[in-house]
């Protein structure tokens, strides 16, 4: 079989920003998934506040930790646009600087996660109210923690001979999931500490 070169491509990039890197498209359908994932949670939980006419079973959870928690995490959106934006324009400096800050700011989000749990006044096996609690908390959780972890090794690659071409696309695909994590704890939020209240 006879082959022809019809044009050399050898000159295109090996990665791009935004929805023009496959990875993006993994990571809008990974949001997808979990968006899902949440929202069924979310049903659980309306469903069996419907079927009990004295909700929450027990003392609704404390604000304070979940307050302190949403307002770290609404505050997180302004570094980590700024990540995003230093990642496109490929700033190794400033990537640097704001991952490690980024990165800081998720380890303070788990802590107060960790003591959020205390705040609940149930427990996950007392009731169908704590176990439902738990598991949307737990699985809102799981993904802030998976996210820090991501970003650490990110930070961690960053000062490295690695830190260069697609990583920073890896960066900006971070960015955009952490978004993700932030919106979707809105609604969380919401159900669990003020929906009892009402």
């Amino acid at each position: 079989m006879k082959t022809r070169t019809v044009q050399d491509l050898g000159g295109l990039p090996t990665y791009a920003f935004g929805s023009r890197m496959t990875m993006w498209w993994g990571t809008l359908g990974f949001v997808g998934i979990e968006g899902m994932g949440f929202a069924l949670a979310a049903g659980a939980y309306l469903y069996l506040a419907w079927l009990n006419p004295h909700w929450p079973l027990g003392a609704p959870p404390g604000l304070l930790a979940s307050g302190v928690f949403t307002v770290v995490m609404l505050a997180s959106v302004w570094p980590n646009w700024k990540i995003k934006a230093a990642a496109v324009e490929e700033n190794l400096p400033k990537v640097r600087v704001l991952l490690v800050v980024i990165s800081l700011i998720g380890l303070v989000l788990v802590g107060i996660r960790a003591w959020e749990f205390t705040t609940l006044h149930v427990s996950w096996d007392d009731n169908a109210y704590g176990s439902i609690t738990w598991t949307l908390l737990g699985l809102h959780t799981l993904h802030a923690a998976t996210d820090v972890a991501d970003t650490i090794v990110l930070t961690v690659l960053m000062f490295t001979r690695h830190a260069r071409g697609k990583r920073f696309s890896d960066v900006e695909d971070n960015s955009f999931y952490w978004y993700f994590v932030v919106v979707s704890w809105l609604p969380i939020y919401g159900l669990i500490y003020w929906a009892p209240r009402w």
